[in-house]
């Protein structure tokens, strides 16, 4: 039997983390089904890009897009383009697309134009808010998906409202704790691949610290809005030190708003998924607005207080360890407080196991839908 070929899409720093447990299950199974590898360029800075490929074991792309663009609607239509000429030039039997960023839209809209099934791995997620451009993604996507890998019991509720067959909806865990399992076990038999991590751990010497992410826009480009969440994290840091990868964006409207986060919240640019790990694993508590680290704490048993009025994975709510704090920098001091005041859940969601890629294959290479021409 010739194996079925499946194009496996990536492009933006969350997507990484999902294809490579995917990757790994995919050689594993060469007799029955190949991959191939498009990397969309969406972010191509090599802190948002590269780094990635080379931490995560993922090898190097098949192909590289230049997808990256000033805008949303630019990037969408570049790698739409691009994606196009790239399906037919190398034919596949199916597409499968990751996550939520602009490029899982792109690429599956060019698929479905070519008609070819397409697969969604993290299907179903919903926040209810249309304001953020995710929620709009992942809407769109999983409207002319043909397949549904989903992360938690929501997911698959939300299809099934959606009008979805029960049939092509899968319950299968989340790939991104596959490579959280995987990276972690990497990082315990070799602690130097932490980095600045190690680093930024030792210049705290013993102290229990706490770790920071900020990067939505509805946090960081409303110059009271990031005001009022910076003076939140400095009261906090005056009883636990904060530790602060800069996102880019953050960075320049801190400094364009003359706001400053004061001696006790220790700044660094973007780490690596590695040095990252390193860092957050053992925090006393995850202040975010980061979807993954919702899911990633949430799995190894870390507080976690998301700093948004809603959450498209609520499994991290009800049987992990995350809070949803809203945006009220009043409130979200007084949940960070009483989350540090308790022991952090020992509650792990269903299936969250490391197995997750495992049972997508076993699915793809049974399905009717993908098979070799």
């Amino acid at each position: 039997m010739t194996p079925t070929t499946i194009t496996l899409v990536a492009g933006a720093r969350p997507n990484f983390m999902k294809i490579a447990p995917l990757i790994r299950a995919f050689r594993k199974r060469t007799d029955r089904v190949r991959h191939r590898l498009v990397d969309t360029g969406q972010h191509s800075d090599p802190t948002m890009n590269r780094v990635f490929f080379d931490e995560l074991g993922i090898p190097e792309p098949d192909v590289r897009l230049e997808g990256a663009g000033r805008s949303q609607a630019e990037v969408t239509a570049r790698v739409m383009v691009a994606m196009e000429a790239e399906l037919q030039q190398h034919p596949a039997q199916g597409v499968l697309v990751v996550g939520d960023v602009n490029s899982t839209l792109a690429a599956a809209v060019s698929a479905k134009k070519l008609h070819l099934p397409l697969i969604h791995v993290e299907a179903g997620l919903r926040s209810g808010d249309r304001n953020m451009p995710e929620e709009i993604n992942r809407l769109a996507t999983d409207a002319i998906t043909d397949l549904f890998f989903v992360t938690e019991p929501s997911g698959q509720e939300a299809l099934l409202r959606e009008g979805h067959p029960a049939s092509r909806i899968h319950f299968v865990g989340n790939v991104m704790i596959d490579n959280l399992f995987h990276q972690i076990g990497r990082l315990r038999a070799d602690p130097a691949a932490g980095g600045r991590g190690a680093a930024l751990r030792a210049g705290l010497g013993d102290r229990p610290y706490g770790v920071v992410t900020l990067h939505r826009p509805s946090n960081v480009d409303h110059p009271e809005q990031l005001a009022g969440l910076v003076d939140t994290l400095r009261t906090l840091a005056s009883d636990l030190p904060l530790v602060f990868p800069v996102h880019p964006r953050t960075r320049s409207n801190l400094s364009r708003f003359g706001i400053d986060l004061g001696p006790n919240i220790h700044t660094t640019t973007p780490l690596s998924y590695m040095e990252f790990l390193c860092l957050w694993k053992d925090a006393e508590i995850i202040l975010t607005d980061s979807g993954g680290l919702q899911e990633e704490s949430s799995a190894v048993g870390v507080r976690c207080v998301t700093l948004r009025d809603s959450t498209e994975r609520p499994v991290t709510i009800t049987d992990g360890t995350n809070i949803l704090a809203g945006t009220n920098p009043a409130r979200i001091l007084d949940v960070a407080r009483t989350a540090l005041a308790q022991p952090a859940s020992g509650k792990r969601p269903l299936l969250w196991d490391g197995r997750a890629a495992e049972r997508i294959l076993d699915v793809i290479v049974d399905s009717p839908l993908f098979q070799p021409v």
